[in-house]
């Protein structure tokens, strides 16, 4: 089996003008390793690029230039080997209302020519949860159900790879957990999963490796924990037990501090250059109490506001 379940090189997507549309350039000069076995997040904007990597991932779109392999074959000279290594699961509910689960399968199965003695269209439905809704029509399911009979669709002809494109859009709360408990397994199970999201908290759960796309470009790659260092802010509010009205002078001078109403006080420090020991020692030093204290460390969200909030630096230049 191949180091990596995913490999791009140089990869880049170019849409030709028509009409009176421009071209448009989708993907510049991609290079992305999705390791074997993980659990990948592929996060931007809008109109970043995320769709079309996985499209011309899929076959279903043609790279402009560069190398993609999927499980090791090359997209292009390996095409038939390439496609049977990778599922994809849509976010449109692309379900025929009037079959039930198990003539869904079946029928996917002999699109992609799955003998009928190698189909485990039961052991899909179990692994999924919709084993007890076998024979009901697509069209009785919860919205939920729906959502894993696709991942159950996508995982007939026995992939390697799991793509799931926003699959949680819309979905409530509970629809989402009840879905991801699925993947998770999944990916326990030994499946490389390469999801998209709009929900950053849902990338930071999940996801143990993180790319970043904006623009068409690949501007951050790395371990969840990894991206999280880049911001080195942390937020440090300390409740003392004195009436304080404002900052005391000593603390202003030495910290990024700003008073809050019930005898809060709010600091905002680097942990790469100031130790949470330093601040509560300075706290004490100046007469006062500690009664509660609280932190609050950079998220997800904070990074990829950070790393996508600029606009293209192309389109700037021109």
């Amino acid at each position: 089996m191949p180091d990596a379940a995913i490999q791009t090189t140089h990869l880049s997507k170019t849409y030709a003008a028509s009409g009176r549309m421009p071209a448009k350039d989708a993907l510049k000069d991609v290079s992305l390793t999705i390791p074997r076995g993980s659990f990948f997040g592929l996060l931007g904007p809008n109109g970043a690029g995320k769709s079309t990597l996985i499209n011309i991932l899929a076959g279903l779109v043609n790279k402009t230039a560069g190398e993609a392999k999927v499980w090791g074959y090359d997209i292009e000279e390996e095409m038939r080997e390439a496609r049977r290594s990778i599922g994809i699961v849509p976010q449109e509910l692309n379900i025929d209302p009037f079959f039930s689960p198990r003539e869904l399968l079946e029928v996917q199965a002999g699109l992609y020519g799955v003998p009928k003695a190698e189909r485990t269209t039961e052991a899909i439905l179990k692994q999924v949860g919709l084993l007890d809704k076998a024979d009901a029509y697509a069209r009785s399911l919860s919205g939920g159900m729906r959502r894993r009979l696709l991942v159950a669709k996508a995982m007939v002809h026995k992939p390697p790879i799991l793509v799931l494109d926003e699959p949680t859009a819309g979905v409530d709360v509970e629809l989402r957990h009840q879905l991801w408990e699925s993947v998770k397994a999944l990916n326990e199970a030994g499946t490389t999963v390469l999801l998209t999201t709009h929900y950053l908290e849902e990338a930071e759960q999940l996801c143990d490796r993180i790319a970043i796309i904006n623009h068409g470009r690949l501007i951050a790659c790395d371990t969840k924990d990894a991206l999280l260092q880049r911001l080195d802010a942390k937020e440090l509010t300390v409740v003392v037990g004195e009436d304080i009205e404002a900052v005391p002078e000593a603390l202003e001078g030495r910290f990024n501090v700003e008073y809050r109403a019930g005898r809060r006080l709010v600091f905002r420090y680097q942990p790469s250059h100031v130790e949470i020991r330093d601040i509560l020692r300075a706290v004490n030093e100046n007469g006062l109490t500690i009664s509660d204290l609280t932190t609050e460390e950079s998220d997800l969200e904070d990074i990829f506001l950070s790393l996508t909030r600029g606009e293209d630096p192309e389109q700037a230049a021109s």
